[in-house]
């Protein structure tokens, strides 16, 4: 699939090191792995439960929670056949640090919180696509077939986002994608999903 959309939103690729941590701690990438997918979920849940008078966003929403709880389920069937367990994992830093920039008064608030949506699918997808040539089949043949759902949940946030909001978003956008970049890129302390590089590692 060509992800080249994705690639043009985001500001930067996820690091080389990034990947070698990912290689190396494989157990812990499946584990967040299903954390994200349930986030995802609970994320997409709690704006349909919060504002309920658009009905083309609860649609929107609504697919996107079904499709996230369904990639939780095949994340954890590929971990039990591993005998890796499910357990409890502190949160990375990412979605925190691009939540303390949302705007506190409405429409913006919720346009701010879908441009992190679209940030947060753009990623997951770009990541998909870069880490599976270097895994086993099973995991290569899964994370290409992510790609399409996390495009399409990347396209649904940005575009609801501008829906809600009176004039262009892009500066928005372009405020988000520095900060988004700056988390990609900066080392981290533990590896995660959304984490940036684990030097140590």
């Amino acid at each position: 699939m060509d992800i080249s959309e994705v690639k043009k939103f985001l500001a930067n690729e996820t690091p080389e090191q990034w990947i070698r941590n990912a290689l190396a701690n494989q157990d812990l990438l499946l584990i967040d792995h299903a954390h994200c997918e349930k986030k995802a979920a609970s994320t997409a849940m709690k704006l349909m439960y919060r504002y309920v008078d658009n009905n083309t966003m609860l649609h929107k929403l609504s697919r996107l929670a079904r499709e996230e709880l369904r990639h939780f389920e095949q994340v954890l069937v590929i971990m039990e056949k591993r005998d890796i367990a499910y357990c409890h994992l502190s949160p990375a830093r990412y979605a925190g640090k691009l939540h303390k920039h949302i705007r506190t008064y409405e429409p913006a608030t919720l346009v701010d919180t879908l441009i992190i949506g679209a940030f947060i699918e753009a990623r997951s997808c770009e990541r998909f696509a870069k880490l599976a040539p270097f895994l086993d089949k099973e995991l290569q043949d899964f994370y290409m077939s992510l790609l399409k759902s996390e495009s399409r949940h990347f396209t649904d946030y940005l575009g609801l986002a501008q829906s809600f909001s009176s004039e262009p978003i892009d500066d928005r956008v372009e405020s988000f994608r520095q900060v988004e970049a700056e988390l990609i890129s900066s080392p981290d302390t533990e590896f995660r999903f959304h984490s940036g590089p684990v030097m140590s590692d």
